[in-house]
């Protein structure tokens, strides 16, 4: 009985501790372009050809009303920052960044979305 109890404690003490160190994967949904939303976190306003847009999250919006509508982003367009997830891709001998589908080139202290 008392082996029992031992062997009985061993695997909830295995169990308890492959939980806790299995690998947890976050898989994050993207908003499609065209999708209106209500608020934006923190968004940082970007004024090209004297329209503004909103970056937040790697994600590009545009104001309607008082609500943003997810929308492309325009090429030529610069921030001052990319998010952290950004990969870092050498085409043709040119360091380029991607993010979310978007491809930008660093020029000076921004960086600039390309057509690619």
């Amino acid at each position: 009985m008392k082996a029992l109890k031992t062997i009985l404690v061993i695997i909830a003490f295995l169990g308890t501790s492959a939980a806790t160190s299995a690998q947890k994967t976050v898989v994050r949904v993207y908003p499609k372009h065209g999708t209106v939303v209500t608020t934006v976190n923190k968004p940082k306003v970007v004024v090209h050809k004297k329209t503004n847009f909103y970056f937040s999250d790697g994600v590009w919006y545009k104001t309607r009303g008082k609500k943003y509508v997810v929308c492309a982003a325009p090429t030529g367009i610069k921030v001052r920052r990319l998010p952290r997830a950004r990969r870092v891709v050498v085409v043709n001998g040119r360091k380029l960044y991607k993010y979310k589908g978007i491809w930008y080139k660093k020029s000076g202290r921004h960086y600039v979305v390309l057509n690619v």
